[in-house]
């Protein structure tokens, strides 16, 4: 499926200003998709939630979300259609909504036991598809870099692809992670380190955490840019060619595997604790989504010492002086270390993507196109 389809489907020549309908039509159809969503998480939790995330779950806040997404759905597409020519958006809302409630909506009763240790992480999907897009699209729609750019712009369903395929296999994705870890751990560890370092206070240990992990990005980022055959996987994420926080999900599974366990290595081996890689694990996701964000104000003092938004853009810039530049994700300092500093005074790229347009369009299209060497 394609930009084209979707626009086919749900696109119109109405006007998109608020007051026409298509804000509220098209959250409701983003309400009714997590109304849904969570509904089917209560009646199934051993197949579609993590294991080690259901004993934490508030399970009665959890159940007023859902019903307070299904009441939205349901009003946000009821509005749309009576402000809207087209009701496609407004249908779409409200029936998902209307399914979500006729399976029992928030008052679903759970399983009385779920013994399942293997989950498809769905629940861990419907959070962080809320949060981020709760956290984010104000960011670009109040501050934006681009003031002409819009939410649904050119490749837009190529990156929500993106964002399912990588933030919904979770559990699959950690245990492939974790197989190198572990092997690695058995043979390389120093007992006294990882005693001595698991020990620290909390807020001790996470900057440390975020400093390991960023010389262990720079590292692997550098080698994806200047090795050929892992260039072709990384250059799938630099075939953004829109700025924005769910572009930034643009990322290969062989990317993304080899990357997060490179990562993760020296820092289990380092000795920091579970909560440090979980306060990191939360850091890196937002802080790495917000260096994509169509985002314009500049903090200026901050630049020098922490990975901003314009630092972030330079490397996805298509400019020749900013080729295989910026390769830190937190530390501006790594890079001025290893010579790949690049930050003009006060401009911005004029264009990102790849120069050769060597990235074929889509989803699958892309997932294929590193393996048969194009």
């Amino acid at each position: 499926m394609s930009d084209a389809f979707f626009e086919k489907l749900f696109g119109d020549s109405e006007p998109t200003h608020v007051g026409s309908g298509w804000i509220s039509g098209v959250t409701s159809v983003f309400f009714g998709i997590l109304g849904l969503g969570g509904v089917l998480c209560l009646h199934f939790p051993a197949l579609l939630t993590l294991p080690d995330a259901r004993a934490h779950y508030p399970v009665a806040i959890i159940r007023y979300l859902i019903q307070g997404t299904i009441v939205l759905a349901l009003v946000l597409g009821a509005i749309s259609a009576l402000f809207r020519q087209r009701k496609v958006l407004a249908l779409t809302g409200i029936a998902l909504g209307l399914a979500a409630a006729l399976l029992g909506g928030g008052s679903t009763p759970l399983p009385e036991e779920v013994k399942s240790s293997v989950g498809i992480g769905f629940d861990w999907f419907l959070l962080d598809l809320l949060v981020m897009t709760i956290v984010f699209v104000p960011v670009e729609r109040f501050w934006p870099l681009h003031r002409g750019q819009k939410t649904f712009r050119p490749q837009w369903t190529t990156d929500a692809f993106y964002f399912v395929a990588t933030h919904l296999p979770a559990q699959l994705i950690t245990f492939v992670m974790l197989v190198p870890t572990t092997a690695l751990f058995t043979w390389l560890a120093i007992p006294t380190l990882v005693h001595t370092v698991g020990t620290w206070p909390f807020i001790v240990q996470l900057p440390l955490a975020i400093v390991v992990a960023d010389f262990a990005q720079y590292a692997t980022h550098r080698a994806f840019h200047q090795i050929p055959f892992l260039w072709r996987f990384h250059s799938i994420h630099h075939s953004i060619e829109t700025m924005d926080w769910i572009a930034g999900s643009r990322s290969h599974f062989i990317d993304i595997l080899i990357t997060r366990s490179l990562i993760l290595i020296p820092m289990t081996l380092c000795g920091f604790s579970q909560n440090a890689m979980a306060g990191y694990l939360v850091f890196v996701s937002f802080h790495a989504t917000f260096c994509h964000t169509d985002f314009g104000p500049r903090p200026v003092w901050m630049e020098p010492y922490f990975v901003t938004v314009r630092y972030h853009h330079w490397h996805h810039a298509a400019d020749k002086e900013a080729v295989d530049v910026n390769f830190a994700i937190h530390w501006p300092f790594i890079d001025r270390l290893f010579g790949t500093y690049y930050l003009p005074t006060d401009a911005w790229p004029k264009r990102y993507g790849l120069a050769d347009g060597s990235v074929p369009p889509g989803f699958f299209a892309q997932f294929i196109a590193p393996f048969t060497g194009k």
